[in-house]
């Protein structure tokens, strides 16, 4: 049987950070990851359609059978908010168009799945990903963030199908 392949996305209005892995039970193994970056001289418009096709680019090559998202809260600039709620609903788009059950879950959840403390930094992150899922280097911020929240998806997913 085809273990499940999990996709986790970090959203973000410049950066995107993905991660992808295969859950093994109680296990995962790491298949990916990266950012699909925005162009800052393009317009919101063509960057939200940049993240778009890259998320579409890496749906396509990994194939995932699942994903999950970071719900962000930022409350400091709401026009921030703003532009990451548009990101955020198209990266959603691209996922629920290639008919993939979408998960999602706070940072705080996130993180409490892969650190083990619901405040953990991303330094903390990044070594947590790092150590768990045996990694030769550290990943980006980003790339780390999206690894961690496919892990987490993991985590539920084995809990609520009884994974061995």
């Amino acid at each position: 049987m085809k273990s499940p392949r999990i996709l986790g996305i970090d959203p973000g209005s410049r950066i995107t950070g993905f991660g992808v892995i295969e859950q093994k039970g109680f296990h995962n193994e790491y298949v990916s990851c990266g950012v699909i970056k925005s162009n800052l001289d393009f317009t919101l418009p063509d960057r939200l359609k940049e993240m778009y096709e890259g998320i579409c680019e890496v749906i396509e090559t990994y194939q995932p059978d699942h994903a999950a998202i970071e719900n962000v809260f930022v409350a400091k600039n709401p026009n921030s908010a703003l532009k990451l709620g548009q990101a955020r609903g198209v990266l959603m788009l691209a996922v629920r168009q290639y008919q993939i059950d979408l998960y999602e879950y706070s940072a705080k959840v996130v993180k409490q799945a892969v650190v083990g403390y619901g405040q953990a930094d991303k330094h903390q992150i990044q070594q947590a990903v790092r150590a768990l899922l045996k990694l030769s280097s550290t990943p980006s911020q980003d790339a780390a963030d999206a690894l961690a929240v496919a892990m987490c998806c993991s985590n539920h997913l084995a809990v609520s199908h009884n994974v061995s």
